[in-house]
C-alpha cells in the first residue's frame, strides 16, 4: 500500500505528530514513511520492551546525520551495538558508581551556590546552563578558566538545541560541535602526552584510558565525543530546571513542600517534571530483521520509532496524564519500561541513557534550591510550544530580585 511520506508533518506537528497519528489509525502500530523510509511507530511499555530488544532492533545505523552531526557525535556510544555497545557503556557506568553521582551534585550545587549570589536579574535557563557547565567541568577534571564558562555553556546548551530541526539552530549545533570537539581532542593528547595531568578516576582519565576492543585507545577524537556525551547532556538539565521553575510558577503550593527539603518528595517532583515536559519525542532504531509485534508485520530494514511523549501522557499508564501530579511518584516502583523520557529498559547493558541517574540526581537537589530561592517573576512569555523540538519555554524564565538560596538556608538554622 502506498504510504504517505509525513516528515512535512512531524516537523509542523512537533511532539504531536506520533501520538496523533497513532489515535487516527488505532491499531497497535502506525505504518507510514519518514524521509522516505519505511517507519513503523510503537507505543507502550510493552512496546518499549520490544524495541529494547538487541534482537528486534539496532541503534547504529538508524541514527540519523541530523542528530549524529549535533547531539551524540560520530562514534558515540550510542551509535554502537552489540559487544561494542556494553564496552563503551561500561565506561560510563564506572563513572556513576560509588561517590560518582554525589560528587557531581556536590560540584553542581557549589557552583550554583557560589552564581545565586550576584544574579539579581537573570534568565534561568542561561545561567542554570553556566551553573551546571561549572559543576560538570569540576567532576570530571577538565581544566577550564572562569571565563571560558559562557561559551562553553552556549555551545552545549547549542548542540541540544539544534538536533531536531535544520536551518540555523542546527547549523550552530555543528559549528558548536567541531570546535568542542577539536578542542577536547587536543586535550586528549596533552594527557597522553603528559603535558595534562588527569586525576585519577576522573571522567577524563577514564576517558583517556579506554580502549577499543582490539586494545588500541580510543582516537582522540572519538574520546572528545565521549566526553562531550558527559558534558552536553548534564549541561541538558538546565532544560528541566526551567521546567521545575515553571511547574513551581504555575502551581504555587508544590514550592511550599519543596522549601520544606523532603526527599522523597523531592525525587517524586524531578521523576514528574520529566514525564510532564516534553523533551524527546521518540526514539528511533532499525529492524535488524522481519519481525510481528501484536500481529502488524514491521519489514526488515524498516525505521521503528518508539513514542517517548505519547507514553509519557499515556491515560493507560498515567492517571490524569495532562495534570502535573508529583504525588503520582511517592513511593511508586518505577519500572524499567514505564517512564522512559531517557529511553528504556537496564542503563548497563542496553541503550537507556547512562546519565538517567544524574539527571534526576541534580534535579532534584536544584530544584530545592530552586524553591527556596525568593525571586520576583515578572511579566514575560511563558508558553512552551510543542511544535519545536528540543521545547523550550519561550521567555528562558526570567527571575527578577532573587536572593540566593544559600542565604536563607543559613538564617533557618540560626538559633532563635
Amino acid at each position: 500500500m502506498l504510504q504517505l511520506d509525513e516528515t512535512i508533518f512531524l516537523m509542523l506537528e512537533g511532539y504531536g505528530w506520533l501520538p496523533g497519528l497513532r489515535r487516527r489509525t488505532s491499531r497497535p502500530v502506525v505504518h507510514t514513511r519518514l524521509m522516505g523510509r519505511r517507519t513503523a511507530g510503537l507505543c507502550g511499555p510493552e512496546a518499549a520492551r520490544f524495541f529494547y530488544d538487541e534482537t528486534h532492533i539496532e541503534r547504529h545505523t538508524a541514527l540519523p546525520g541530523l542528530v549524529k552531526s549535533t547531539l551524540v557525535g560520530q562514534g558515540a556510544v550510542h551509535t554502537l551495538d552489540g559487544a561494542a555497545h556494553r564496552a563503551r557503556k561500561a565506561m560510563f557506568m564506572s563513572l556513576l558508581t560509588g561517590e560518582g553521582v554525589p560528587g557531581l551534585v556536590a560540584h553542581t550545587t557549589e557552583a550554583w551556590d557560589e552564581a545565586a549570589g550576584s544574579w539579581g536579574r537573570v534568565v534561568l535557563f542561561d545561567e542554570a546552563a553556566k551553573v551546571l557547565t561549572r559543576g560538570v567541568c569540576r567532576w570530571t577534571g577538565i581544566p577550564l578558566d572562569p571565563a571560558e564558562v559562557p561559551d562553553l555553556a552556549f555551545d552545549l546548551v547549542a548542540m541540544v538545541d539544534g538536533f531536531g530541526s535544520g536551518g540555523p539552530r542546527n547549523w550552530r549545533a555543528r559549528l558548536a560541535r567541531e570546535r568542542r570537539e577539536i578542542w577536547l581532542a587536543d586535550l586528549v593528547r596533552r594527557v597522553r602526552a603528559g603535558e595534562v595531568i588527569a586525576t585519577a578516576g576522573s571522567a577524563l582519565d577514564v576517558v583517556v584510558r579506554h580502549h577499543y576492543l582490539d586494545g588500541e585507545p580510543l582516537d582522540p577524537r572519538v574520546a572528545a565525543v565521549e566526553l562531550l556525551n558527559i558534558l552536553r547532556p548534564t549541561v541538558a538539565v538546565c532544560w528541566y530546571v526551567t521546567f521545575a521553575a515553571h511547574a513551581m510558577h504555575r502551581w504555587p503550593h508544590l514550592r511550599a513542600v519543596l522549601r520544606a527539603g523532603d526527599a522523597d518528595y523531592a525525587e517524586a517532583f524531578a521523576q514528574e517534571v520529566r514525564r510532564f515536559y516534553p523533551f524527546a519525542p521518540f526514539v528511533g532504531g532499525r529492524a535488524v530483521k522481519d519481525l510481528s509485534w501484536q500481529g502488524e508485520r514491521i519489514a526488515a530494514g524498516s525505521l521503528v520509532l518508539l513514542d517517548v511523549y505519547g507514553q509519557n501522557h499515556d491515560p493507560g499508564l498515567w492517571e490524569q496524564p495532562y495534570a502535573f501530579e508529583p504525588q503520582r511518584f511517592v513511593d511508586r516502583r518505577i519500572g524499567a519500561f514505564d517512564l522512559i523520557p531517557q529511553g528504556g529498559g537496564d542503563p548497563d547493558t542496553g541503550h537507556r541513557c547512562p546519565g538517567e541517574d544524574i539527571t534526576v540526581a541534580l534535579l532534584r537537589a536544584l530544584a530545592v534550591r530552586l524553591a527556596r530561592l525568593d525571586h520576583d517573576v515578572p511579566d514575560q512569555d511563558l508558553t512552551i510550544s510543542l511544535r519545536r523540538i528540543p521545547a523550550r519555554l519561550a521567555s528562558g524564565f526570567v527571575l527578577a530580585a532573587a536572593r540566593p538560596a544559600v542565604l536563607e538556608s543559613r538564617a533557618s538554622s540560626l538559633p532563635g
